[in-house]
Order: C-alpha cells, then structure tokens, then sequence
C-alpha cells in the first residue's frame, strides 16, 4: 500500500498504525479530529498519517519505533534484504 511519492513509504506498518498506533498513543481523538479537517479531504489514510505523524515535536520519533516493531520481518521487500545481507 505503500505511496507513489518519493521518501520512506509507511509500507505494511501504516495499515495497523492509525488504528493500534495512533490509540496505543493516545491519540486516536486527535488523528480524528485532523482527519476531518478540510485540508485532508482527499488524501489517503496514509497521506494522512504521515502529515499527522509532522504536526507535534518528537511525534516522527515516536511512531518510527511503533512502525518498526510493526514490521513483518519475514516479508522484507527483496531489495531491502539484499542491503541487509551486506551489513
């Protein structure tokens, strides 16, 4: 699910992270509330996630390690296993 964009793609941790994430922080009212705002019509739910995740200081930190954890390690993109195997 992963975007087109450039930068680093939210991948398979963005499908759990807005509902087990964004609550297990304690911030599923605030994802809401900023979900409803006009400037985020449209936008995917990872679109929306990743500008949420930019609002408050320290929140990227935060959700980078919930989003880690998240990963299913067993299904590495290959590319990303390949660098892997060489560190």
């Amino acid at each position: 699910m992963g975007g087109s964009r450039p930068g680093v793609s939210l991948g398979a941790a963005e499908a759990h992270a807005p509902a087990a994430g964004v609550n297990a922080q304690g911030e599923l009212g605030s994802f809401r509330t900023f979900q409803k705002q006009p400037a985020q019509q449209g936008r995917t739910d990872e679109e929306q996630l990743r500008r949420f995740m930019g609002t408050r200081s320290g929140r990227k930190i935060r959700y980078a390690r919930l989003l880690i954890d998240a990963l299913d390690l067993t299904e590495v993109p290959r590319p990303l296993d390949r660098v892997l195997a060489h560190v």
